[in-house]
């Protein structure tokens, strides 16, 4: 974030605040970066009507550093992912997968944040080794860090041991592991390996289950574990993924990218993807992405517009209709405002006197072709040459930004 000086308190007005629960329309107070109980004493007073304001969307699984790296599209679907992994290494000698992998990694992990934050998502559960880059002030997201992890049951050249991991890890704080990540025997044998293993119970968190049965989602249920499903990655690579239903009704799913590498883009493409062909409704699926996995990374201030909560919204029109419909299965380019903290982070042109009065220098570019304002600590060239349709605006009408600001605010 920025680390200068802000003035973050806010009153966003006639405006509709949407979560999982329901639709309330009331002022909502921004007070030094939280959700305020009442509003400020000074505060900037935002006029949001015909608009909707959304919690921000946690990501709860994604490898940032790899969203740059072209994936190898299988021919058939794999069987589990370690045979995926196997017929990875041959692509490794693929020249645009070495050059991707030459970008140094500091600069890949912030681009798979930038992907996120463009996307409307403001924290990201990273699953792989931790970097310094990651602890910067300017980081785009904010990230899960208190948890413990280990890659897989089948393949553990790759991060910690897996019953050293667990052991070491807090009850309070989520454990994760990929698991059951195939359709065949080796994928279905899994969780009870797992449990024999003494690394279920009521923190663990599953990544993808493809291959859990019937009976073992009901173990999963029962121990209070939990399962982020990636649909995307796993129709990729698997040819199906599991059935969200019995796992959502329990309150023990929540939704991931898995990135670019195997799954969508972000996590507006899974829903998308997914939106008219699932079960689930529009305010489940929301879920998913806020209150859910809130709940089952053990973050209590994120995905929810409630009084001290982190201030990280996502501003869309109201498009009339089912309200939650007009974030679920909407294009990245048409959210009017991703805000962090307080602090919107990308916007359309309309919002620049906000960026002003909150100290945050803003840069023009377009977004899947949609003029938008950045804040400048994100718009490194390097960084916004890696992210496709993100470019910087080098011939800007300051003046009709201008005209743009006045109409809508005075």
């Amino acid at each position: 974030m920025n680390t200068s000086p802000v003035r973050t308190n806010a009153s966003l007005c006639l405006a509709a605040t949407v979560t999982p629960e329901g639709v309330t329309r009331a002022p909502l107070p921004i007070r030094a970066g939280r959700v305020g109980s009442s509003r400020a004493a000074w505060a900037y007073q935002l006029d949001l009507r015909d608009h909707l304001i959304f919690p921000a969307l946690i990501n709860a699984h994604d490898h940032l550093h790899v969203n740059a790296v072209p994936p190898l599209i299988p021919d058939i679907p794999f069987p589990n992912s370690y045979a995926w992994i196997a017929a990875f290494q041959a692509h490794f000698q693929d020249a645009d997968v070495s050059a991707a992998l030459r970008i140094p990694k500091a600069l890949r992990l912030r681009h798979g944040a930038l992907k996120n934050l463009l996307a409307g998502t403001t924290c990201v559960a990273h699953h792989d080794p931790w970097h310094p880059v990651l602890d910067e002030p300017d980081f785009p997201v904010a990230l899960l860090r208190n948890y413990g992890w280990s890659y897989t049951l089948g393949w553990q050249e790759y991060g910690p041991p897996v019953q050293q991991s667990f052991l070491a890890t807090p009850a309070e704080w989520p454990w994760m592991i990929h698991l059951a990540e195939g359709t065949d025997a080796v994928a279905q044998t899994e969780l009870a390996q797992l449990d024999m293993l003494g690394c279920l119970s009521a923190n663990s968190v599953l990544i993808h289950g493809v291959g859990l049965r019937e009976q073992d989602i009901e173990r999963v249920i029962a121990c209070g574990a939990a399962v982020i499903w990636c649909p995307g990655s796993n129709r990729t690579l698997l040819g199906r993924s599991l059935d969200p239903r019995r796992l959502c009704e329990a309150g023990r799913l929540a939704l991931g990218s898995d990135s670019r590498l195997s799954g969508e883009r972000d996590l507006l493409d899974e829903w998308r993807a997914i939106v008219d062909t699932c079960e689930l409704g529009a305010a489940q699926l929301l879920g998913l992405a806020t209150t859910q996995a809130a709940r089952i990374l053990r973050l209590p201030s994120r995905g929810a517009l409630l009084p001290g909560a982190h201030a990280d919204l996502v501003i869309a029109e109201d498009r009339g209709g089912d309200a939650v419909r007009s974030l679920v299965g909407i294009e990245r380019s048409q959210i009017r405002a991703v805000v962090r903290d307080g602090v919107p982070q990308i916007a359309d042109t309309d919002f620049a006197e906000w960026f002003a009065v909150t100290g945050t220098e803003a840069v023009p570019v377009k977004l899947d072709g949609k003029p938008k304002l950045l804040a400048k600590h994100l718009a490194e060239p390097a960084l916004i040459a890696l992210e496709p349709g993100l470019e910087r605006i080098a011939d800007w009408d300051e003046r009709a930004c201008d005209v743009a600001v006045e109409a809508r605010y005075h």
